[in-house]
């Protein structure tokens, strides 16, 4: 008797356990692509201290300036990323004509005050990402939602040259 209580004991626990992996594994779901792409927003950055470094530095290379906003938990603002870096027009484009930033939001850091400061709301009317273009001295010239510059699952590189295109610094 003590061995079939034992025994029964035994499985009762073990298929507890099974019962709590199996619930684990199904609230933590992977995302093999997510996982993949590389993660440009920095939480722990002070944003304002870095677009005022970009100020600086586009205004010496008379560049315009392109922020991104958006995070590393949203897959859109990954895929713009990896499509920007992936497509060598649109990479030479940037290269010789901006200076790009990734303005992170997230649960860790919403960065409120540089959100409010050079795009009020827009992240609930665009998405994410979306994008602000300021000229050399820091003035927002415009900003852009992202949706209709996508693909499928992608971007298109049309759209997104004429885009960046249409902001090109007055040189």
């Amino acid at each position: 008797m003590k061995k079939l209580t034992l025994i029964l004991g035994f499985s009762l626990v073990m298929l507890l356990s099974a019962f709590q992996t199996q619930s684990f594994a199904q609230t933590k779901k992977a995302n093999p692509e997510l996982d993949s792409l590389a993660k440009p927003y920095h939480p722990e950055a002070d944003a304002q201290k870095d677009i005022d470094s970009l100020v600086v530095l586009a205004k010496k290379e008379n560049k315009n300036i392109i922020i991104q906003a958006g995070g590393n938990w949203c897959i859109w603002c990954l895929r713009f990323n990896n499509f920007i870096h992936q497509n060598s027009k649109i990479a030479n484009l940037l290269k010789d004509n901006f200076v790009y930033y990734h303005l992170n939001f997230s649960p860790e850091n919403k960065n409120e005050v540089v959100f409010n400061k050079y795009a009020a709301g827009k992240g609930e009317e665009y998405g994410f990402p979306f994008f602000i273009v300021m000229d050399s001295n820091g003035q927002v010239l415009f900003t852009r939602e992202s949706g209709s510059l996508e693909s499928g699952k992608g971007y298109d590189e049309t759209k997104v040259m004429t885009f960046f295109n249409e902001w090109l610094p007055k040189k």
